[in-house]
């Protein structure tokens, strides 16, 4: 290994996919795959994902939405809820994108797009059901439904969905907008909208809660074994971390060893003095983040060339470090740079 590797292990994605599909049973499983999957990269996780029977996939943007129709075919169904300007919308419904609409001027852009395309978009209508990122106010959805049937009686649009985001931030928040979601079912529902699939939860309400999951339960993180900040650990979720973080000893000091991964490959630099890794059964701490190096504690036994779990394996996981510096797991992921390696096993 001549510099530092993510090592995806798509066996442990595929069962984290098992027990996260028989935990919202009878619900479908949509596996996220925003922000490259998680840092994972996206190709080989949508393939594997797509050989252990998952058939729907999130995807941030239509870019991924694209790249992900690329890998899996068209059996699958891909959302997307980034808004975006016409030429997307176009290549979306193309590809047959699902594509989320949280305000009425993109609903518009949808249907003019779809018009001039001579196509029918395929749309999740979302209602905002007070976390405020994105989603159409319960003021205003009764005037959305009816631009909605508009459209669809022209063959415009397709509205097979309604969904939202929730802030999972306590169960009376969650229940609260919940009563919101339920409303707003109900009133598509009465404009005559045949619904396919009603989606609210994310990763914790999803295993958690069962009144969240609906038709189809939204899991990102868990699927790539990343356990919340401060909240339930992997073996009660049942979930393995998918990727490990290795890096190799480049200089071995009275006072530091140094190790060839820096910021520059996605390590956050706050971490140092605040955060430590296992080694060799023991924990050292991180002393300092260059650009391109990070110094450890010194150990017994350290030698240039030996590998280092930054996270892996060993126990200590993203979360680990991410609860060190007041973040989530998913943030040290998703910061991990092209400039790494992915390496796979399980292909």
């Amino acid at each position: 290994m001549t510099g530092p590797e993510l090592r995806v292990d798509l066996n442990a994605l595929a069962a984290n996919i098992a027990v996260a599909r028989a935990r919202v049973a009878p619900a479908q499983l949509m596996l996220v795959v925003k922000d490259d999957a998680y840092g994972h990269g996206l190709a080989p996780i949508v393939t594997r994902a797509a050989a252990e029977g998952v058939t729907w996939f999130g995807a941030f943007d239509v870019r991924e939405a694209l790249a992900t129709r690329a890998a899996v075919g068209h059996d699958a169904r891909i959302f997307s809820w980034l808004t975006v300007g016409p030429d997307q919308i176009a290549a979306a419904l193309a590809a047959e994108i699902d594509l989320g609409v949280g305000d009425a001027g993109f609903l518009e852009q949808i249907a003019s797009v779809a018009r001039s395309a001579g196509a029918t978009a395929r749309v999740h209508l979302k209602i905002d059901t007070g976390l405020h990122r994105n989603g159409i106010r319960p003021e205003e959805w009764d005037a959305i439904l009816a631009r909605a049937a508009s459209f669809s009686a022209e063959g415009l649009v397709r509205v097979v969905g309604v969904w939202s985001h929730i802030a999972e931030a306590s169960d009376a928040e969650d229940d609260a907008a919940r009563a919101v979601f339920d409303v707003a079912i109900a009133a598509a529902e009465t404009a005559g909208f045949a619904l396919e699939v009603r989606h609210l939860s994310a990763s914790a309400a999803s295993f958690a809660r069962p009144e969240f999951r609906y038709d189809l339960a939204r899991v990102g993180a868990f699927c790539y074994g990343i356990r919340p900040a401060g909240g339930p650990g992997q073996d009660e979720l049942g979930i393995r971390p998918v990727a490990a973080l290795a890096a190799t000893v480049t200089r071995v000091g009275d006072y530091a060893v140094t190790l060839g991964v820096g910021s520059l490959h996605g390590l956050p630099s706050t971490l140092a003095t605040r955060a430590s890794v296992h080694v060799s059964g023991h924990r050292q701490e991180i002393l300092h983040v260059s650009e391109t190096h990070t110094t450890l504690a010194p150990w017994e036994g350290a030698v240039v060339g030996a590998e280092v779990w930054v996270f892996g394996p060993d126990g200590t996981s993203a979360t680990d470090l991410a609860e060190e510096i007041d973040t989530v797991g998913e943030e040290i992921l998703v910061r991990i740079s092209p400039l790494v390696e992915r390496t796979y096993r399980g292909r």
